[in-house]
Protein backbone atom coordinates (compact mmCIF):
# COMPACT_ATOMS: atom_id res chain seq x y z
CA UNK A 1 0.00 0.00 0.00
CA UNK A 2 1.40 3.40 -0.87
CA UNK A 3 0.80 7.05 0.49
CA UNK A 4 0.03 9.91 -1.57
CA UNK A 5 -1.08 13.17 -1.78
CA UNK A 6 -2.20 15.98 -4.22
CA UNK A 7 -3.23 19.18 -2.84
CA UNK A 8 -3.60 23.21 -3.90
CA UNK A 9 -2.90 25.77 -1.15
CA UNK A 10 -1.89 29.63 -1.46
CA UNK A 11 1.59 29.29 -3.05
CA UNK A 12 0.65 27.14 -6.08
CA UNK A 13 -2.59 28.66 -7.03
CA UNK A 14 -4.40 31.70 -6.80
CA UNK A 15 -8.06 32.19 -5.03
CA UNK A 16 -9.97 32.01 -8.10
CA UNK A 17 -8.22 27.94 -8.99
CA UNK A 18 -8.57 27.43 -5.19
CA UNK A 19 -12.08 28.02 -4.58
CA UNK A 20 -13.02 25.76 -7.83
CA UNK A 21 -12.01 22.77 -5.61
CA UNK A 22 -13.10 23.51 -1.98
CA UNK A 23 -14.73 21.34 -1.02
CA UNK A 24 -17.63 22.48 2.61
CA UNK A 25 -17.79 20.82 4.96
CA UNK A 26 -21.57 19.88 4.06
CA UNK A 27 -20.72 18.22 0.82
CA UNK A 28 -17.43 16.88 2.49
CA UNK A 29 -19.24 13.00 3.61
CA UNK A 30 -20.37 12.72 -0.21
CA UNK A 31 -17.33 13.67 -1.80
CA UNK A 32 -15.33 11.46 0.66
CA UNK A 33 -17.94 8.46 -0.58
CA UNK A 34 -17.50 9.11 -4.19
CA UNK A 35 -13.45 9.02 -3.59
CA UNK A 36 -13.49 6.26 -1.40
CA UNK A 37 -15.20 4.12 -4.27
CA UNK A 38 -12.63 4.30 -6.83
CA UNK A 39 -10.91 0.86 -7.31
CA UNK A 40 -8.08 0.78 -5.30
CA UNK A 41 -8.54 3.51 -2.95
CA UNK A 42 -8.31 2.01 0.67
CA UNK A 43 -8.48 4.98 2.52
CA UNK A 44 -8.76 9.42 2.24
CA UNK A 45 -8.97 12.27 3.85
CA UNK A 46 -9.76 15.64 2.43
CA UNK A 47 -8.68 18.62 3.83
CA UNK A 48 -10.18 21.75 2.91
CA UNK A 49 -9.49 25.32 3.51
CA UNK A 50 -9.86 28.99 2.75
CA UNK A 51 -6.09 28.49 1.68
CA UNK A 52 -5.69 24.64 1.09
CA UNK A 53 -7.76 21.93 -0.54
CA UNK A 54 -5.28 18.33 0.21
CA UNK A 55 -6.68 14.80 -0.94
CA UNK A 56 -4.80 12.36 1.29
CA UNK A 57 -4.93 8.47 -0.28
CA UNK A 58 -3.88 5.10 0.61
CA UNK A 59 -3.94 3.26 -2.75
CA UNK A 60 -2.76 -0.10 -3.65
CA UNK A 61 -0.67 1.39 -6.05
CA UNK A 62 0.61 4.43 -7.22
CA UNK A 63 -0.89 4.18 -10.69
CA UNK A 64 -4.41 4.54 -8.54
CA UNK A 65 -3.04 8.02 -7.80
CA UNK A 66 -5.20 8.92 -11.63
CA UNK A 67 -8.07 8.28 -9.55
CA UNK A 68 -7.86 11.60 -7.34
CA UNK A 69 -7.27 13.29 -10.64
CA UNK A 70 -10.71 11.92 -12.21
CA UNK A 71 -11.82 12.68 -8.82
CA UNK A 72 -11.10 16.66 -9.04
CA UNK A 73 -11.66 16.77 -12.62
CA UNK A 74 -15.09 16.30 -11.95
CA UNK A 75 -15.31 18.21 -9.22
CA UNK A 76 -13.79 21.73 -10.51
CA UNK A 77 -13.51 23.53 -13.74
CA UNK A 78 -11.12 22.54 -15.78
CA UNK A 79 -9.30 19.24 -17.37
CA UNK A 80 -6.89 17.12 -15.72
CA UNK A 81 -3.57 18.84 -17.06
CA UNK A 82 -5.08 22.18 -16.85
CA UNK A 83 -5.64 21.89 -12.88
CA UNK A 84 -2.49 20.23 -12.88
CA UNK A 85 0.21 23.17 -13.33
CA UNK A 86 -1.52 24.51 -9.86
CA UNK A 87 -0.99 21.33 -7.58
CA UNK A 88 1.98 19.30 -6.43
CA UNK A 89 2.00 16.08 -5.41
CA UNK A 90 3.74 13.70 -2.84
CA UNK A 91 4.19 10.12 -2.04
CA UNK A 92 5.38 8.14 0.89
CA UNK A 93 7.66 9.63 3.33
CA UNK A 94 7.19 13.36 1.20
CA UNK A 95 3.63 13.03 2.25
CA UNK A 96 4.41 12.25 5.81
CA UNK A 97 6.99 15.53 5.94
CA UNK A 98 4.05 17.33 4.27
CA UNK A 99 1.21 16.49 6.62
CA UNK A 100 3.41 16.91 9.80
CA UNK A 101 4.46 20.44 8.76
CA UNK A 102 0.72 21.64 7.63
CA UNK A 103 -0.39 20.00 10.95
CA UNK A 104 2.49 22.24 12.61
CA UNK A 105 1.81 25.47 10.82
CA UNK A 106 5.03 25.71 8.88
CA UNK A 107 2.57 25.26 5.55
CA UNK A 108 0.65 28.37 6.56
CA UNK A 109 0.31 31.31 5.48
CA UNK A 110 1.09 32.48 8.83
CA UNK A 111 3.81 30.58 10.20
CA UNK A 112 2.57 28.90 13.36
CA UNK A 113 -0.87 29.85 13.12
CA UNK A 114 -3.27 28.07 15.11
CA UNK A 115 -6.50 27.07 12.95
CA UNK A 116 -5.06 24.90 10.95
CA UNK A 117 -4.36 22.00 13.42
CA UNK A 118 -8.07 21.68 14.47
CA UNK A 119 -8.21 21.84 10.82
CA UNK A 120 -6.62 18.81 10.11
CA UNK A 121 -8.08 17.02 12.98
CA UNK A 122 -11.69 17.67 11.33
CA UNK A 123 -10.83 16.70 8.40
CA UNK A 124 -9.85 13.30 9.77
CA UNK A 125 -12.82 12.87 12.16
CA UNK A 126 -15.03 13.14 9.31
CA UNK A 127 -12.95 10.84 7.09
CA UNK A 128 -12.96 8.29 10.13
CA UNK A 129 -16.93 8.88 11.14
CA UNK A 130 -17.73 8.64 7.40
CA UNK A 131 -15.78 5.01 6.49
CA UNK A 132 -13.63 6.55 4.56
CA UNK A 133 -10.37 6.53 6.73
CA UNK A 134 -8.48 3.03 6.83
CA UNK A 135 -5.90 1.78 9.78
CA UNK A 136 -2.55 3.25 7.26
CA UNK A 137 -4.54 6.68 6.92
CA UNK A 138 -5.36 6.69 10.95
CA UNK A 139 -2.23 6.59 12.40
CA UNK A 140 -0.71 8.84 9.56
CA UNK A 141 -3.12 11.37 11.09
CA UNK A 142 -3.00 10.16 14.56
CA UNK A 143 1.01 11.05 14.25
CA UNK A 144 0.44 14.04 12.55
CA UNK A 145 -2.03 15.80 15.26
CA UNK A 146 0.34 14.48 18.02
CA UNK A 147 3.43 16.17 15.99
CA UNK A 148 1.75 19.15 15.50
CA UNK A 149 0.91 20.28 18.96
CA UNK A 150 4.42 18.87 20.18
CA UNK A 151 5.82 21.59 18.04
CA UNK A 152 3.98 24.26 19.48
CA UNK A 153 4.11 22.78 23.13
CA UNK A 154 8.21 23.00 22.48
CA UNK A 155 9.18 25.75 20.01
CA UNK A 156 5.89 27.68 21.55
CA UNK A 157 5.78 28.56 17.29
CA UNK A 158 2.14 30.00 18.15
CA UNK A 159 2.79 32.22 21.16
CA UNK A 160 3.28 35.72 19.30
CA UNK A 161 0.59 37.49 17.49
CA UNK A 162 1.35 38.47 13.86
CA UNK A 163 -1.12 40.60 12.48
CA UNK A 164 -2.23 43.78 13.72
CA UNK A 165 -5.79 43.51 14.87
CA UNK A 166 -4.15 40.11 16.28
CA UNK A 167 -1.36 42.17 18.12
CA UNK A 168 -3.92 44.27 19.36
CA UNK A 169 -5.74 42.13 20.52
CA UNK A 170 -3.04 39.90 22.57
CA UNK A 171 -1.79 43.08 24.09
CA UNK A 172 -4.72 44.55 24.73
CA UNK A 173 -5.23 40.81 26.99
CA UNK A 174 -2.30 41.07 28.31
CA UNK A 175 -2.29 44.91 29.33
CA UNK A 176 -5.76 43.95 31.38
CA UNK A 177 -5.20 40.75 32.08
CA UNK A 178 -8.03 39.29 30.82
CA UNK A 179 -10.97 40.18 28.35
CA UNK A 180 -13.48 38.19 29.57
CA UNK A 181 -16.73 40.37 30.72
CA UNK A 182 -15.35 43.89 29.41
CA UNK A 183 -16.93 45.88 27.11
CA UNK A 184 -15.29 47.33 24.01
CA UNK A 185 -16.23 50.60 21.99
CA UNK A 186 -15.34 51.00 18.36
CA UNK A 187 -15.26 54.38 16.52
CA UNK A 188 -15.25 54.28 13.15
CA UNK A 189 -16.95 51.19 10.96
CA UNK A 190 -14.14 50.01 8.33
CA UNK A 191 -12.53 46.41 7.84
CA UNK A 192 -10.07 46.38 10.57
CA UNK A 193 -11.82 47.62 13.53
CA UNK A 194 -14.40 44.81 12.36
CA UNK A 195 -11.40 42.08 12.24
CA UNK A 196 -10.34 42.74 15.36
CA UNK A 197 -13.58 43.01 17.01
CA UNK A 198 -13.88 39.49 15.86
CA UNK A 199 -10.45 38.78 18.01
CA UNK A 200 -12.15 40.20 20.41
CA UNK A 201 -14.89 37.99 20.60
CA UNK A 202 -13.32 34.79 20.44
CA UNK A 203 -11.65 35.76 24.12
CA UNK A 204 -14.67 36.46 25.60
CA UNK A 205 -15.55 40.35 25.57
CA UNK A 206 -18.74 41.26 26.74
CA UNK A 207 -20.15 43.17 24.06
CA UNK A 208 -19.56 46.03 21.29
CA UNK A 209 -20.73 49.42 20.96
CA UNK A 210 -20.28 51.23 17.93
CA UNK A 211 -19.34 54.99 17.31
CA UNK A 212 -19.41 56.03 13.73
CA UNK A 213 -20.10 59.43 12.27
CA UNK A 214 -22.68 57.64 9.74
CA UNK A 215 -24.85 56.06 12.47
CA UNK A 216 -27.01 54.37 10.04
CA UNK A 217 -23.25 52.38 9.49
CA UNK A 218 -22.80 52.27 13.25
CA UNK A 219 -25.78 50.32 13.27
CA UNK A 220 -24.85 48.05 10.56
CA UNK A 221 -21.95 47.62 12.04
CA UNK A 222 -23.24 46.90 15.50
CA UNK A 223 -25.44 44.55 14.24
CA UNK A 224 -23.23 42.47 12.66
CA UNK A 225 -21.92 41.69 16.21
CA UNK A 226 -25.06 41.76 18.10
CA UNK A 227 -24.12 44.77 19.75
CA UNK A 228 -25.22 48.69 20.21
CA UNK A 229 -24.53 51.89 18.14
CA UNK A 230 -23.86 55.14 19.78
CA UNK A 231 -24.08 58.32 18.08
CA UNK A 232 -20.86 60.43 17.97
CA UNK A 233 -21.30 63.18 19.75
CA UNK A 234 -21.87 60.88 22.65
CA UNK A 235 -18.62 59.10 22.02
CA UNK A 236 -16.62 60.66 25.54
CA UNK A 237 -19.60 59.39 27.64
CA UNK A 238 -19.18 55.94 26.26
CA UNK A 239 -15.45 56.32 26.98
CA UNK A 240 -16.38 56.25 30.77
CA UNK A 241 -17.95 52.65 30.21
CA UNK A 242 -15.38 50.46 28.57
CA UNK A 243 -12.37 49.32 29.10
CA UNK A 244 -11.13 49.63 25.14
CA UNK A 245 -11.90 51.75 22.59
CA UNK A 246 -10.97 51.02 18.78
CA UNK A 247 -10.36 53.59 16.27
CA UNK A 248 -10.13 53.33 12.37
CA UNK A 249 -12.42 56.03 11.07
CA UNK A 250 -11.22 57.85 7.40
CA UNK A 251 -10.63 61.48 9.19
CA UNK A 252 -7.95 63.31 7.97
CA UNK A 253 -7.50 64.47 11.97
CA UNK A 254 -7.41 63.62 15.27
CA UNK A 255 -11.30 62.45 16.65
CA UNK A 256 -9.82 61.78 20.21
CA UNK A 257 -8.21 64.32 21.94
CA UNK A 258 -6.85 64.71 25.15
CA UNK A 259 -8.93 68.07 26.91
CA UNK A 260 -12.22 65.95 27.04
CA UNK A 261 -9.93 62.83 27.37
CA UNK A 262 -9.10 64.37 31.15
CA UNK A 263 -12.25 64.18 32.00
CA UNK A 264 -12.97 60.35 31.23
CA UNK A 265 -9.74 60.12 33.12
CA UNK A 266 -11.16 61.72 36.12
CA UNK A 267 -14.36 59.60 36.13
CA UNK A 268 -12.88 56.52 35.55
CA UNK A 269 -10.99 57.04 38.85
CA UNK A 270 -7.65 54.82 37.74
CA UNK A 271 -9.47 52.29 35.96
CA UNK A 272 -6.67 51.46 32.75
CA UNK A 273 -8.33 52.47 29.21
CA UNK A 274 -6.98 50.40 26.45
CA UNK A 275 -6.75 52.61 23.18
CA UNK A 276 -6.11 50.96 19.94
CA UNK A 277 -5.48 53.61 17.12
CA UNK A 278 -5.55 51.93 13.63
CA UNK A 279 -6.39 54.61 11.44
CA UNK A 280 -3.75 56.03 9.10
CA UNK A 281 -3.99 59.12 9.42
CA UNK A 282 -4.15 58.75 13.49
CA UNK A 283 -7.41 59.23 15.04
CA UNK A 284 -6.08 59.12 18.56
CA UNK A 285 -3.85 62.86 19.66
CA UNK A 286 -0.52 61.39 21.02
CA UNK A 287 -0.77 63.32 23.95
CA UNK A 288 -3.67 61.34 24.97
CA UNK A 289 -1.30 58.48 25.51
CA UNK A 290 0.53 60.05 28.74
CA UNK A 291 -2.62 60.46 30.54
CA UNK A 292 -2.80 58.35 33.74
CA UNK A 293 -4.65 55.06 32.82
CA UNK A 294 -4.66 55.24 29.39
CA UNK A 295 -2.19 52.80 27.41
CA UNK A 296 -2.30 53.31 24.00
CA UNK A 297 -0.78 52.23 20.51
CA UNK A 298 -0.56 53.13 17.03
CA UNK A 299 -0.38 51.02 13.85
CA UNK A 300 3.39 51.65 13.93
CA UNK A 301 3.84 50.29 17.42
CA UNK A 302 1.75 47.38 16.37
CA UNK A 303 3.54 46.93 13.08
CA UNK A 304 6.78 46.78 15.35
CA UNK A 305 5.45 44.11 17.69
CA UNK A 306 4.30 41.79 14.70
CA UNK A 307 7.43 42.40 12.94
CA UNK A 308 9.61 40.86 16.27
CA UNK A 309 6.56 38.08 16.53
CA UNK A 310 7.83 37.51 12.97
CA UNK A 311 11.07 36.63 13.89
CA UNK A 312 10.15 34.80 16.83
CA UNK A 313 7.79 32.49 14.83
CA UNK A 314 10.78 31.95 12.05
CA UNK A 315 12.90 30.89 15.15
CA UNK A 316 10.82 28.64 16.39
CA UNK A 317 10.33 27.32 12.62
CA UNK A 318 13.97 26.17 12.31
CA UNK A 319 13.35 24.41 16.10
CA UNK A 320 10.01 22.92 14.51
CA UNK A 321 11.93 21.69 11.48
CA UNK A 322 14.02 19.19 13.51
CA UNK A 323 11.16 17.92 15.27
CA UNK A 324 9.66 17.21 12.29
CA UNK A 325 12.31 15.32 10.97
CA UNK A 326 12.88 13.23 13.99
CA UNK A 327 9.07 12.52 13.85
CA UNK A 328 9.13 11.62 10.06
CA UNK A 329 12.37 9.00 10.68
CA UNK A 330 10.05 7.26 13.86
CA UNK A 331 7.78 7.34 11.72
CA UNK A 332 8.67 5.52 8.41
CA UNK A 333 10.99 3.16 10.95
CA UNK A 334 7.65 1.95 12.58
CA UNK A 335 5.40 2.09 10.09
CA UNK A 336 8.21 -0.22 8.19
CA UNK A 337 8.64 -2.92 11.06
CA UNK A 338 4.67 -2.73 11.21
CA UNK A 339 4.67 -4.22 7.90
CA UNK A 340 7.83 -6.34 8.02
CA UNK A 341 7.43 -8.68 10.86
CA UNK A 342 3.93 -9.80 10.18
CA UNK A 343 5.26 -10.33 6.24
CA UNK A 344 8.59 -11.94 7.92
CA UNK A 345 6.06 -14.18 9.92
CA UNK A 346 4.04 -15.02 7.21
CA UNK A 347 6.62 -16.00 5.11
CA UNK A 348 8.12 -18.40 7.71
CA UNK A 349 4.95 -19.75 8.35
CA UNK A 350 4.32 -20.53 4.23
CA UNK A 351 8.10 -22.25 4.09
CA UNK A 352 7.28 -24.03 6.68
CA UNK A 353 3.98 -25.49 4.77
CA UNK A 354 5.74 -25.97 2.15
CA UNK A 355 8.18 -27.84 3.80
CA UNK A 356 6.17 -30.41 5.51
CA UNK A 357 4.11 -30.74 2.92
CA UNK A 358 6.75 -32.10 0.51
CA UNK A 359 8.47 -33.96 3.13
CA UNK A 360 5.56 -35.83 3.68
CA UNK A 361 5.61 -36.58 -0.25
CA UNK A 362 9.30 -37.72 0.40
CA UNK A 363 9.03 -40.22 2.81
CA UNK A 364 5.91 -41.81 1.72
CA UNK A 365 7.52 -42.35 -1.61
CA UNK A 366 10.94 -43.50 0.00
CA UNK A 367 8.55 -45.81 2.49
CA UNK A 368 10.97 -47.49 5.41
CA UNK A 369 13.28 -45.21 6.05
CA UNK A 370 14.95 -45.53 9.44
CA UNK A 371 14.30 -42.97 12.29
CA UNK A 372 18.39 -41.80 11.50
CA UNK A 373 17.68 -41.25 7.79
CA UNK A 374 14.24 -39.67 8.53
CA UNK A 375 15.99 -37.20 10.76
CA UNK A 376 18.69 -36.40 8.08
CA UNK A 377 15.77 -36.01 5.55
CA UNK A 378 13.87 -33.21 7.69
CA UNK A 379 17.34 -31.72 8.59
CA UNK A 380 17.90 -30.88 5.16
CA UNK A 381 14.54 -29.83 4.13
CA UNK A 382 15.05 -27.36 7.22
CA UNK A 383 18.05 -26.23 5.88
CA UNK A 384 16.60 -25.48 2.60
CA UNK A 385 14.35 -23.38 3.51
CA UNK A 386 16.11 -21.48 6.28
CA UNK A 387 18.31 -20.96 3.80
CA UNK A 388 15.90 -19.49 1.26
CA UNK A 389 14.69 -17.55 3.47
CA UNK A 390 17.61 -16.25 5.11
CA UNK A 391 18.89 -13.62 3.15
CA UNK A 392 15.05 -11.93 1.88
CA UNK A 393 14.45 -11.79 5.62
CA UNK A 394 17.50 -10.06 6.79
CA UNK A 395 17.18 -8.27 3.30
CA UNK A 396 13.77 -7.11 4.26
CA UNK A 397 14.41 -6.09 7.90
CA UNK A 398 16.70 -3.70 6.04
CA UNK A 399 15.05 -2.18 3.56
CA UNK A 400 12.29 -1.43 6.69
CA UNK A 401 14.34 1.33 7.85
CA UNK A 402 14.84 2.94 4.45
CA UNK A 403 11.70 6.32 3.49
CA UNK A 404 9.64 3.66 0.92
CA UNK A 405 10.55 0.05 3.16
CA UNK A 406 7.51 -0.92 3.47
CA UNK A 407 6.58 -1.07 0.14
CA UNK A 408 8.89 -3.82 0.04
CA UNK A 409 6.76 -5.99 2.29
CA UNK A 410 3.84 -5.37 0.12
CA UNK A 411 6.19 -6.19 -2.99
CA UNK A 412 6.61 -9.91 -0.75
CA UNK A 413 3.27 -10.03 -0.02
CA UNK A 414 2.15 -10.32 -3.26
CA UNK A 415 4.83 -12.48 -5.24
CA UNK A 416 3.99 -15.46 -2.51
CA UNK A 417 0.32 -14.67 -2.09
CA UNK A 418 0.79 -13.77 2.09
CA UNK A 419 -1.98 -13.87 3.93
CA UNK A 420 -0.96 -11.12 6.73
CA UNK A 421 -2.51 -9.91 9.34
CA UNK A 422 -3.15 -6.02 8.84
CA UNK A 423 -0.43 -3.70 11.20
CA UNK A 424 -4.10 -2.06 12.99
CA UNK A 425 -4.28 -5.13 14.80
CA UNK A 426 -0.88 -5.52 15.70
CA UNK A 427 -1.36 -2.29 17.34
CA UNK A 428 -3.96 -2.85 19.19
CA UNK A 429 -2.09 -5.89 20.46
CA UNK A 430 0.76 -3.22 21.88
CA UNK A 431 -1.56 -1.26 22.94
CA UNK A 432 -3.83 -3.44 24.97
Amino acid sequence: MLLAMIGFNHRTAPVAIREQFSIPEYRLEEALGRLSAYEGVRGCVILSTCNRTEIYVAVEARSVVDAVWQFLSGSGAGAVQEIKRYSYTYYGTDVVRHLFRVASGLDSMIIGETQILGQVKQAYETARASGAANWLINILFQQALAVGKRVRTETGIDKNPVSVSYAAVELARQTLGTLEGRPVLIVGAGKMSELTVRHLLANGIAGVIVSNRSFDRAQELARAFNGKAVRFEELYHWMRRVDIVISCTAAAHYVIRPEPMEEVVRERRGAKLFLIDIAVPRDVDPQVGKLPGIVLYDIDSLQSVVDANLAERRRAALAAEEIIGEEVKSFTDALGSRFVVPTIVALKKRGDEVKEKELRRALNRLGEVGEREAKIIASMANSIVNQLLHEPVIRLKQLALKPYGYRYAGILQELFDLQVEEPKKVLQEKKG
